[in-house]
This record gives C-alpha cells, structure tokens and sequence, in this order.
C-alpha cells in the first residue's frame, strides 16, 4: 500500500503513538495516507479508539512479529 507520509512510533507507550499521529495528520492534506509503526501492543485498540473519535479512517493494522502497523486516512 503507498502511504504519503511514515511515522516510527517504536518504542514509545501509550499516549505517545497517538500525539505523535495526531500531530502528522495535522500536517496532511484529506485523503492523504499515514502509515504509524509501533510497538506498543495497546496500540491496536488505541488507534481503533482515535480513528471513532477524530473521524480519520483506520484503512489497515497488521501485526508483524513484535511490530504494529496502522494506516489511517485523513478525513
């Protein structure tokens, strides 16, 4: 999947992967795709919350080994 803007999260809890999104969406255009890598497991629900709450869309998260990845949409 092309993504038009990678943030690396790894290694920062929770609510830090969130902030850090939050801030890169804020830079986007609509549309436009983010690609987050974490390693914080409550990542996975931590992005489905925020993606409800802002209206960004959650296109995809996937779990490789000990890494998560979560791609949102800018609304």
């Amino acid at each position: 999947m092309q993504t038009h803007k990678e943030i690396d999260t790894r290694g920062l809890n929770c609510p830090l992967p969130i902030l850090k999104a939050k801030k890169a969406l804020a830079d986007m255009e609509s549309g436009e795709l983010l690609k987050v890598l974490a390693t914080d497991v409550g990542s996975l629900r931590d992005f489905q919350a925020f993606a409800k709450q802002t209206g960004n869309e959650l296109v995809e998260q996937q779990t490789v080994g000990e890494e998560y990845i979560h791609v949102l949409r800018r609304r």
